[in-house]
């Protein structure tokens, strides 16, 4: 009988602490935020790729939250992260831009020397 008093006396501190717990879990962002960060990153994505090419936009990461576009990644020039942020700002919905892409230059193709000819003895 003891024991039975002792979980229920403890059942609304239980109750309490599984609430305080789902409440610290819930998301930042409501399901329709959500939905609109994930249209709002294919629109980038789509973009990226038609004005900026298809070779950049498999390097560029794009993260949404809350109508705020993050671009991380290479880039080959200082022009192309600045047209990749045009295009971002470009999309509807976007409400700001952090740009972390980072300018790697185009690594050259390495010279291998050509056999001299030679003359034929004579």
């Amino acid at each position: 009988m003891n024991n039975r008093r002792t979980v229920l006396a403890a059942t609304p501190v239980l109750l309490v602490l599984g609430l305080a717990l789902a409440v610290a879990c819930r998301p930042n962002q409501t399901l329709e935020g959500q939905t609109k960060d994930a249209g709002i990153k294919a629109q980038v994505k789509a973009k990226l790729a038609s004005d900026v090419g298809a070779a950049t936009v498999t390097a560029i990461e794009v993260n949404v939250t809350n109508g705020v576009v993050t671009l991380a990644g290479p880039v080959h020039s200082d022009e192309e992260k600045q047209k990749a942020e045009a295009v971002a700002r470009g999309v509807e919905g976007v409400r700001g831009v952090n740009n972390a892409l980072q300018v790697m230059p185009i690594e050259s193709a390495p010279v291998t020397p050509q056999p001299t000819p030679t003359m034929p003895a004579i």
